[in-house]
């Protein structure tokens, strides 16, 4: 299988960010509360995802959200097997907006061991990278947690992703390598500098056709990621926003010259279902221009 040499270039050197839209069934409540949907408003999970994907269709269909600063955008399964418009998301994606699609692929974290969070068994993947790939994604997204700096846990978790990467990369896709810093860590810059050795100790080990993304947490040391970012099997390192403001989190950003955003928080940032359309295009327009600018800096 053929990577889309049109996505391909679009991820490699467009101009923007990558908007992170895929909260799974966990994370799915705190976003809707944010967005002002509270869980009296809705019963059952059926309706919880119904209103979720509401809150989606609204932020692909505002009139900011297109190439000129959003490149590519990583969605929920049940947003990809989806329709907006009457149309696939991910074909309405790429053929309305301009944006490459993704799809996160884990199925959530182990508990905590050696001050780590693996990615939990994810059974049927091959299936679902074939279903994906044929639905029109470009890539996926896969992400593990550290906590602290234990070389022993940064080593599996970098094992873990790059052995997911390559069956990514097997299926004719692009992964999304997300092994997360909490930015509440106590010893996040040297969990940082760890991983950093980690990376690219492994990305020296892929083949040549084995091309891969990074979505790192920004990191304490502004550049630190620089050297990920120029391996020749790396597409582009993104950043996620962590917790952290959206303004924190695109000043942040705009000192680490090699990365560009992915931020789901940081992106919905006051929205609120009760806006009117005018309301909520300013406010996530807002939003957009500011992570854009940060991601160009």
């Amino acid at each position: 299988m053929t990577l889309n040499s049109d996505q391909l270039a679009q991820m490699t050197n467009g101009k923007g960010f990558i908007a992170a839209l895929d909260q799974s069934g966990g994370s799915t409540p705190k976003a809707l509360s944010l967005y002002g949907v509270m869980p009296e408003d809705y019963e059952g999970e059926e309706a919880m995802f119904a209103a979720m994907h509401d809150m989606r269709a609204r932020i692909i269909l505002a009139d900011e959200f297109t190439s000129d600063k959003v490149i590519g955008a990583i969605l929920f399964e049940r947003t990809m097997d989806a329709q907006i418009n009457d149309k696939p998301v991910a074909e309405l994606l790429w053929k309305d907006r301009g944006v490459v699609p993704f799809l996160k692929i884990d199925k959530g974290l182990e508990d905590i061991a050696d001050d780590v969070q693996v990615m939990k068994p994810m059974p049927g993947l091959d299936a679902l990278l074939a279903r994906a790939a044929g639905l029109g994604i470009f890539g996926t997204k896969e992400r593990s947690v550290i906590h602290e700096a234990n070389a022993t846990g940064i080593e599996v978790i970098v094992a873990q992703q790059m052995d997911v990467g390559r069956q990514v990369c097997a299926a004719g896709l692009v992964p999304i390598l997300e092994p997360e810093v909490n930015i509440n860590s106590a010893s996040k810059g040297a969990a940082e500098e760890m991983l950093k050795e980690a990376l690219l100790r492994h990305l020296d080990t892929l083949e040549a056709d084995q091309m891969v993304m990074l979505k790192l947490t920004l990191p304490e040391v502004p550049g630190l990621y620089d050297d990920v970012a120029a391996h020749v099997n790396v597409v582009r390192v993104v950043a996620l926003s962590g917790g952290y403001s959206t303004e924190d989190a695109s000043a942040r950003l705009a000192r680490n010259h090699r990365m560009i955003a992915s931020f789901s928080r940081a992106l919905t940032q006051g929205l609120n279902v009760k806006m009117s359309d005018a309301e909520f295009n300013a406010a996530l327009g807002s939003n957009i221009t500011q992570i854009y600018k940060a991601s160009v800096a």
